[in-house]
This record gives structure tokens, C-alpha cells and sequence, in this order.
């Protein structure tokens, strides 16, 4: 059997492991009422390289052994049943079990070497893979019985403004009601619970979506009360994310970052990090702020806190036409770097995009909002082919509406295709890894996830083909780009733990998170005389 060594660890200091899970409130009743997952113990042990085509054990994987655990817990977590508004169950605890093996799924790994593995097989010890092949035995851990199911890494968001969800499809038909000024008044009134309860909905969605990862750019940081509230609602999900502390809506031109709150978030990380699946970030707000440039003290200022801090940091430019250059200056000025994700860069120019590529900074792209808001036609093959690390983003669901990532990728081929005039110009298979493997490059995570890799964090997704939208198709590929829709995730798998199942979440509540969403919207509004 071939040996695999463990990918490096993940580059952020504030990763640190954790034993146990965070725990949150007790009470959702949780059948398990998943017809198409079959859980089982195994009764033997690791067959022998002649019964079964293993395919890469990591090294550290293979010290580890595979030990027992308590079936109960595990099969205890299932799908959450529906109840009327008047009993709204609180969010059930993170599940616990983080042991299986995965058997019979059409395997899409995303691994150079692996590639796809039709029968496949996971194993995952401690929310971490251990081995990928087919056929594979283990003793004492429950076993996922996918047959019929596609199986594929966790999709990666790259750049979401997930406390505004609160303001879904808010943005009106005028310049006056659009999203900017309904953004910026609405934000200035928000308190701390209604981050809380835009970024709670934003990560149930995502994970009823299959995004296992996401890159939360809060930009609306108005205490240090609202960022920790907006932390507790991406701990409670269970979901890994980057989180960029960011600016409040409403800041001027000679404004700059509430450093002190940020240095106190970060000096107490690990408190917030909920066992290292959440990063800290900056979202930097760039050298020109409310259509006016910054004095430079202050950009730099902010710049020179975060890299002493080693914080990777992230900022929108060139988005627009009129802000045709801005990258351009941040070369100039010595600005880009590994540790800077530019988003939107519509309009970066070719200098521009060999600047980033040599600088190694890395660019996210949303597609859907881009268009929606009328900036123009996004690119993506030109920084690809330039070696710039590429990721895919919702940005706003003010604007997209939802957080369809398979949309976002099946949008971002057909524009480059109807650029080029050509059917060919971008595969199916290029796109589920900018989906997947590409977005984790994007955010410096790919040696962590991206990619059903032995050694990586048990971060997959198993589909379900056999519904309308999806039957029949041999490629399955080609079918979960063109063809998939969140209803047809199945099952969504953080860190070894099951967040859904059997189409249905695991450890949210959704009526008591839309409920409680709506309420806060209500208030919100009330309070802002808007709308």
C-alpha cells in the first residue's frame, strides 16, 4: 500500500485542536429518519492489501489506531422534526461522533493521485481521513453505507457578508433603496443579536448547501459586543470558517479599524475558535474609504497590525470600473502578498494580474452579485492561467438571494464559455475544484481540506442523485455542476461530525432559526423607519 505523508498544518496560529466540541442546548427531538444511510458496526478488522484496494494511508494516521467508541452517541443525532412555532426547540448540541467509515459512494476525491473512485470508500478517526480506497474494513466504528450516493469534498466559500442575510433579496429598485443605502442604514442600527441571528440563518444555509467552509468578511464590526455575537452563531452551526473582523457600517474616509477590539479578539482566541474550526481575519477596508481616499497612516497602520499579528487579510478593489487601478497601487506600494486575498477584481489589468500572481496573493470572485449589481462581467480563466489562486464567493444574499454554491460555479463556466465563444472553454472537472480544492487554496486551508485526502479533516458532502432533477446521467462530474441543488445534499459532514442528514440538519433548527430571524427583521425595521 502506498504511503501518504500528512499535509502541513494548517497556517493559522489561531488553529489550535481541541478534544471535545463545544456544546450548546439540549432538546431537539432527532430521529434517525435517514432511509438512504445505512449505520452499521463492523465486526472485523483492516482486510489485507490482497482483499482490499486501499488506496494512501497517512503515515501519523497509521499510529493512531482505530479504537471504539460509543455507537449510542453517535447514532443518536439524526434529522430534526418539525414543530409548531409555539415549541421551538433550541439548537441541538454539535454531534459527537466523528468515527465512521463511508462505503459503496461514487468517490469524487479531488486529489491529483486519487482521482475519482467509483464503490469508494472513507475512513475518518477524530474528524480526520485516514484512509480513501475501495472496500476498505475497520473495527468498531459505525459504517455509512453510501451506496448510490456521489461523495465529494466540502464546497468553500471564499468571501460572504453573512450578517446581512438578515436582509435577503432587501435590495430595492431604485438607487436610493439599492443595496448600498439599504445595507449602510439598516447595518448602523443593528445590535449585537442581529448579527448573531443573520450570520445563524447564513450558516444553516450554507450547510444545507454543502459548504462546509466559509469565509465570513464581517463588515459590520460596531463593538466588540457585536463580533463576539456573530462568532457564537458560527460556533453553534459547527461549520469551519475564516472570520474577517471589519469595519462598521457608516465609516468615513479618516476612520480606521477598531484595533483595541480586534487585538483584545485576538490576544482570547481560542476562546472563540471553537476547537480551531474558526480563523481570524481582517477584512481591511483598503486605501479609500466612502469614495474618498484614506490618509495613509491609517491604512498602513491597519496593515501593520495584522502581519505583526500574522492575521491574513482580505479587501475588495477594483470592483468597478471607476476604480480601475487600485491593485495597481497596491503594488506600487508594496501592499500585496501571500497573506492578501483581493475580492471582485473586475477590471484588474493584465500587469495587475501578473503583480498577484508573483506577489502570491490570492483573488475571490462572486458572480452572482457582481452581475446582479450591475459592475460588469466577471473574470476568471486570466487569473488562473497566471497561477493566481482563485476562489468562488456568495458575497451577499442581499443580492443572490441564496447560497447555491453549484450555481455559482455553473455561472462562472458558462460566462467564460460565452466570452470564448466555446462550448469546451472551461470542464466541469476545472470547476468542481475552483468549487472545492481551489477555494481551500484560495484561503491557505489546502493542506487542511479541500480534497478527500488521507491526513486532511473528514470535511465531505455525499449527494443524492436519484431525484428528478439529477436521474439519469453516467458523468457524475458534469452532473453535480450542471444538475445539483441543495435538496439533493444529503448528507454534510464538518469535521468528522454529521451537521445533515437524510436531507435535514442535524444540529440547527431551522423553523426556530427563521422564526426567530423574522422576528429580529421586524424589530430591525421598526427601529430604522425604512422599509
Amino acid at each position: 500500500m502506498a504511503l501518504c505523508p500528512l499535509p502541513r498544518r494548517c497556517p493559522s496560529p489561531h488553529h489550535r485542536r481541541s478534544p471535545t466540541a463545544a456544546q450548546g442546548p439540549a432538546g431537539v427531538r432527532v430521529p434517525t429518519c435517514a432511509p438512504r444511510l445505512e449505520f452499521r458496526p463492523l465486526q472485523t478488522g483492516l482486510s489485507s492489501p490482497h482483499d482490499a484496494d486501499m488506496v494512501k494511508i497517512g503515515r501519523r494516521a497509521l499510529t493512531l489506531g482505530l479504537g471504539t467508541m460509543g455507537l449510542s452517541s453517535f447514532l443518536s443525532q439524526g434529522c430534526a422534526t418539525a414543530t409548531t412555532a409555539s415549541r421551538l426547540p433550541p439548537s441541538a448540541p454539535l454531534p459527537s461522533g466523528r468515527d465512521f467509515l463511508l462505503k459503496n459512494a461514487s468517490l469524487l476525491t479531488m486529489d491529483p493521485v486519487l482521482g475519482d473512485i467509483p464503490g469508494g470508500s472513507v475512513l475518518v478517526r477524530q474528524g480526520q481521513i485516514l484512509a480513501v480506497g475501495r472496500n476498505l474494513v475497520a473495527p468498531d466504528v459505525p459504517v455509512i453505507d453510501a451506496q448510490g450516493m456521489i461523495g465529494l469534498p466540502g464546497l468553500v466559500d471564499t468571501h460572504w457578508h453573512m450578517w446581512n442575510t438578515l436582509l435577503r433579496s432587501f435590495a430595492g429598485t431604485r438607487k436610493a433603496d439599492g443595496y448600498f443605502p439599504t445595507v449602510a442604514a439598516f447595518g448602523k442600527n443593528m445590535v449585537p443579536s442581529d448579527l448573531y441571528q443573520g450570520t445563524r440563518l447564513a450558516a444553516a444555509e450554507a450547510l444545507a448547501c454543502g459548504i462546509t467552509t466559509v469565509h465570513n468578511y464581517c463588515h459590520n464590526v460596531r463593538s466588540l459586543d457585536h463580533a463576539t455575537a456573530d462568532l457564537q452563531a458560527l460556533r453553534e452551526a459547527g461549520i469551519r470558517a475564516r472570520w474577517s473582523f471589519g469595519w462598521p457600517q457608516g465609516l468615513t474616509t479618516d476612520q480606521g479599524l477598531d484595533l483595541e477590539s480586534l487585538g483584545r479578539l485576538h490576544a482570547d482566541w481560542a476562546s472563540h475558535s471553537n476547537g480551531g474550526l474558526l480563523s481570524l481575519g481582517m477584512a481591511w477596508p483598503g486605501i479609500q474609504r466612502m469614495g474618498g481616499r484614506t490618509p495613509e497612516r491609517i491604512y498602513k497602520e491597519e496593515l501593520r497590525f495584522a502581519r505583526e499579528r500574522k492575521l491574513p487579510l482580505s479587501v475588495h478593489a477594483s470592483s468597478q470600473r471607476g476604480a480601475t487601478g487600485q491593485i495597481g497601487e497596491f503594488a506600487r506600494e508594496g501592499l500585496l502578498g501571500p497573506d492578501l486575498q483581493v475580492i471582485h477584481a473586475l477590471f484588474a489589468t493584465e500587469e495587475e494580474i501578473q503583480a498577484m500572481a508573483s506577489a502570491g496573493t490570492a483573488v475571490s470572485v462572486s458572480p452572482r452579485s457582481e452581475m446582479r449589481i450591475g459592475y460588469g462581467f466577471p473574470k476568471f480563466l486570466p487569473f488562473l492561467r497566471q497561477g493566481v489562486k482563485l476562489g468562488l464567493s456568495i458575497d451577499t444574499t442581499v443580492l443572490t438571494g441564496n447560497a447555491n454554491l453549484f450555481d455559482v460555479m455553473k455561472t462562472a463556466r458558462d460566462i467564460e464559455n460565452a466570452r470564448a465563444e466555446n462550448e469546451f472553454e472551461w470542464t466541469g472537472r476545472q470547476l468542481l475544484e475552483l468549487g472545492t480544492l481551489g477555494g481551500a487554496r484560495s484561503l491557505g486551508l489546502d493542506g487542511w481540506i479541500g480534497s478527500l485526502t488521507p491526513g486532511k479533516r473528514a470535511d465531505l458532502l455525499l449527494i443524492n442523485p436519484r431525484r428528478v432533477n439529477m436521474g439519469v446521467a453516467p458523468d457524475p462530474v458534469n452532473l453535480v455542476i450542471e444538475a445539483t441543488e441543495p435538496g439533493n445534499v444529503d448528507t454534510v459532514i464538518v469535521e468528522g461530525r454529521i451537521l445533515k442528514r437524510g436531507g435535514a440538519l442535524t444540529a440547527l433548527s431551522p423553523e426556530r432559526i427563521i422564526t426567530e430571524a423574522s422576528a429580529a427583521l421586524d424589530e430591525l425595521r421598526a427601529r430604522t423607519q425604512l422599509r
